[in-house]
């Protein structure tokens, strides 16, 4: 027989009752709950199967000292993203594929309560007055919640998570991201601070490939990092961390993107990394990379390299500082140097499929060359995607990489 929900909720608060605020050891707290179920089925003259009993008290050891029925998929590196749609429903992704699971929780209750610890150990809130929220847990995984009214069918929670697996350009390549000669070229960028865009939709290894590319950075640069929800994970000692605020119970205090990019351009950064362009920080990024802070790296949400353009472009205007669209992109021919666009095929697999690069703006349009380029030959009978990476063009402005004493012509061999 199984155990009834109401049953393990018992034996959870009195375990929870025994140790107080002691913080006891897990095989402390396994063996108060083997003792509490054992008591209580007996006063209830009920029994269970050792295998089952064994899971039950696994379980409610991870909900009193982790996340409950989520701690096996997160331990599971197999596992990049979970999907939580109420307590019934646990989607997880692995090699790109989604699947229904057979964990549940016990109730809406039961959910939430996993759901404010994670809120608690990032310092966030969430309630019906600011029911939906980002934030990170301390791997770096991050997680975005929603609950009611705004979730209808019970609290929805989605974990994208931070796989410390990719610690190296050689990482991607043997992953197939890229190959050898982008890896090159992506590595000469880094080194002569380039101002970098990171596009792609969301899951498609913006962030994987910014951390990684992040070790290329000189160890006596001082860096400032901005953002939302920290997944950033750079190596380096000189490092600031600047995270935004939500508004606090009041309703009041929010610190924004925009709000702490204007602060670090007076905190003498070498170099600025900004972790998600979404408004109008947009033309405060454009004016940085225009005014002497070379080396900015900054992630943005969208398809092509075509659209990044055009998405700046939009999100600048956001600031309602009335400049010409010509003016916007003007800024954006002058500042922005290359987009590393990303995707994820339809088998699960990520591509970086264009390296392209900004070479400037002609009746009035920004115009761009495409470095590298990711093109799909077909499909396998095992539904894999088959393809290869060209290189397309070379740099049309070598002199980016020469002022910083950067060869790159050996990789084009020209």
């Amino acid at each position: 027989m199984s155990i009834d929900k109401d049953l393990k909720r018992e034996v959870r608060l009195e375990t929870g009752m025994r140790f107080g605020r002691n913080t006891p050891t897990i095989a402390e707290v396994k063996e108060s709950v083997r003792q509490v179920l054992e008591s209580k089925l007996k006063h209830k003259r009920q029994s269970l199967d050792g295998e089952i009993k064994e899971a039950v008290i696994n379980g409610i050891v991870d909900d009193l000292l982790g996340l409950g029925p989520l701690e096996p998929f997160l331990a599971d590196n197999t596992i990049t993203e979970i999907m939580i749609n109420g307590p019934d429903r646990i989607y997880v992704e692995r090699k790109g594929r989604k699947t229904l699971s057979t964990v549940q929780f016990d109730d809406e209750g039961h959910l939430r309560t996993t759901l404010d610890k994670m809120l608690m150990l990032a310092g966030r809130r969430l309630d019906e007055s600011s029911p939906h929220v980002d934030f990170s847990l301390k791997d770096g995984s991050r997680i975005n919640a929603i609950i009611s009214p705004l979730a209808v069918d019970g609290s929805s929670i989605t974990i994208r998570k931070f796989l410390d697996t990719l610690k190296s350009l050689d990482d991607l390549i043997a992953l197939k991201t890229i190959n050898e000669q982008m890896a090159d070229f992506l590595q000469a960028a880094i080194k002569a601070k380039l101002n970098i865009m990171f596009s792609g939709a969301t899951g498609a290894g913006k962030t994987a490939t910014l951390n990684v590319l992040s070790h290329e950075i000189a160890p006596d640069e001082r860096i400032v990092t901005i953002e939302d929800a920290l997944e950033l994970k750079l190596s380096q000692n000189h490092v600031v961390r600047l995270l935004t605020r939500g508004n606090n119970i009041e309703g009041k205090g929010a610190i924004s993107v925009r709000q702490l990019f204007s602060n670090t351009l007076r905190m003498r950064p070498t170099r600025i990394i900004l972790g998600e362009i979404r408004g109008e920080e947009a033309m405060d990024f454009l004016q940085a990379v225009n005014s002497g802070h070379d080396g900015t790296l900054a992630v943005l949400h969208a398809s092509t390299p075509t659209d990044v353009i055009g998405r700046l472009e939009t999100m600048a205007m956001y600031a309602g500082l009335n400049i010409p669209s010509s003016e916007i992109r003007r800024q954006i021919a002058s500042g922005l140097s290359l987009i590393i666009q990303h995707e994820q095929l339809v088998d699960g697999s990520r591509k970086i499929t264009y390296i392209t690069e900004v070479s400037g703006i002609q009746d009035g349009q920004v115009v761009l060359n495409d470095i590298f380029r990711y093109e799909i030959t077909g499909h396998a009978a095992n539904g894999a995607v088959t393809g290869e990476f060209k290189l397309v063009n070379q740099p049309a402005n070598l002199a980016r990489f020469q002022n910083r004493g950067i060869r790159v012509e050996d990789i084009f061999h020209c």
